[in-house]
C-alpha cells in the first residue's frame, strides 16, 4: 500500500513538473515567433554601376545616361598594326566616330552618331526593362536593356562601277537584348543576343540577316582601372565566309569627370551594324587596330519633372 501510495505521488509530482516547465518553453517559441513576425524583411536596393560605361568595346552596355544627362563620346582607331613600321604599325590611318547619347527618362536613352566608314549616320534608342536588385527573396538577379538602331551610309558611288543605290537599300538596323549581372563589386557580365538586317547586300557579302551571340565583361584592377572585353559569335547561315567573329579586349581609366578607355580589335567598325557584319581581320595573326574613347558626360537639365 505505502509503496503504491509513494508510486502515484511520484507520478503526480512528475507530470506537475514537466507542465510547469513546457509553459515557460511554449511562451518562449510563441515570443521568438512574434518577433520573426514583426521583423521587417530585408530592403531590396537596385544595383548601381554595372558597367562605368554605355559601351564595352565593340558592344553597348546595359547602362544609360541619366535623366537630363548628356555624353559626348569620341572613338577613334587606327589601322592594323601589322602593316609595320612604314604605315608606323597602323597610325597613319584613322577611324573616327562622334557620337552624342542622352538620358530622356531613367528607362529611355536616344543616341546619335556619325562615323567616316562609307560617311554613315546611325542613331538608336535604348529601354532599360529590368534592373538587378539585391536584398531579400525575390531580388532581381539581373538586368535587361533592349537596344535598337539603325544607320544609313552616305557615300557617293561611281556609276561606272558601283550599281545606283537607292536610300532604302543604304540602311541596316540591329537589334539587341542586353542581359547582365554584376556578381562582385569587380566583376561584371553582359549576354547580347543580336540581330542584324541589312536592306541591300553583295552576292558573297552573306545574307540579309546576320544573327550572333554576343558576350562581355568588365574585371576592376584598381580603383580606377578595369580590364574590359567583348566577343560576338556570328551564327552559321547568315554570315559570308570572309566574315571574321569580333573580339575585343582593353582597359578603361576612369578619370573624374570621364572614362578612358584603350583597347584593341579585329573590328574597324564601331557601330553595331558595322562591326558585327564588316569585320575580316584575324585577330590572332595580327589583324588588329589599336583605338581609344572618351566620352564625357554634360548635365543639360537637372530637375527633371
Amino acid at each position: 500500500m505505502l509503496t503504491r501510495y509513494f508510486s502515484a505521488s511520484f507520478f503526480l509530482l512528475s507530470a506537475a513538473l514537466l507542465t510547469l516547465g513546457a509553459a515557460p518553453a511554449q511562451a518562449q517559441a510563441d515570443l521568438l515567433g512574434d518577433l520573426e513576425n514583426t521583423t521587417p524583411p530585408a530592403r531590396r536596393e537596385v544595383v548601381q554601376a554595372t558597367f562605368k560605361g554605355t559601351h564595352i568595346i565593340n558592344s553597348q552596355t546595359v547602362e544609360i545616361e541619366g535623366p537630363g544627362t548628356l555624353n559626348f563620346l569620341i572613338q577613334h582607331r587606327f589601322g592594323t598594326i601589322d602593316q609595320g613600321p612604314y604605315e608606323l604599325f597602323g597610325l597613319d590611318q584613322a577611324v573616327l566616330r562622334l557620337g552624342f547619347e542622352y538620358g530622356l527618362t531613367d528607362k529611355v536613352a536616344l543616341g546619335v552618331g556619325r562615323y567616316n566608314i562609307d560617311k554613315t549616320f546611325d542613331g538608336f534608342v535604348k529601354y532599360r526593362a529590368l534592373r538587378q536588385t539585391s536584398g531579400g527573396a525575390g531580388a532581381t538577379p539581373v538586368s535587361v536593356t533592349l537596344f535598337t538602331s539603325a544607320a544609313i551610309m552616305t557615300r557617293k558611288f561611281d556609276g561606272d562601277n558601283e550599281e545606283n543605290r537607292t536610300t532604302a537599300s543604304r540602311l541596316a538596323y540591329t537589334y539587341q537584348a542586353l542581359i547582365a549581372r554584376k556578381f562582385s563589386p569587380e566583376l561584371s557580365v553582359q549576354l547580347m543576343p543580336t540581330l542584324v538586317h541589312r536592306n541591300y547586300v553583295m552576292a558573297d557579302a552573306g545574307k540579309n540577316d546576320v544573327y550572333a551571340l554576343g558576350a562581355g565583361f568588365r574585371q576592376k584592377i584598381t580603383k580606377r582601372i578595369a580590364f574590359t572585353g567583348d566577343y560576338f559569335y556570328l551564327l552559321p547561315g547568315g554570315k559570308s565566309a570572309k566574315m571574321r567573329n569580333p573580339l575585343g579586349l582593353g582597359v578603361d581609366i576612369e578619370t573624374g569627370g570621364h572614362v578612358f578607355q584603350l583597347h584593341l580589335s579585329n573590328s574597324r567598325g564601331m557601330a553595331e551594324a558595322v562591326s558585327l557584319t564588316q569585320t575580316t581581320e584575324n585577330f590572332l595573326t595580327g589583324g588588329i587596330y589599336f583605338g581609344f574613347a572618351v566620352a564625357r558626360n554634360f548635365t543639360v537639365r537637372s530637375n527633371l519633372r
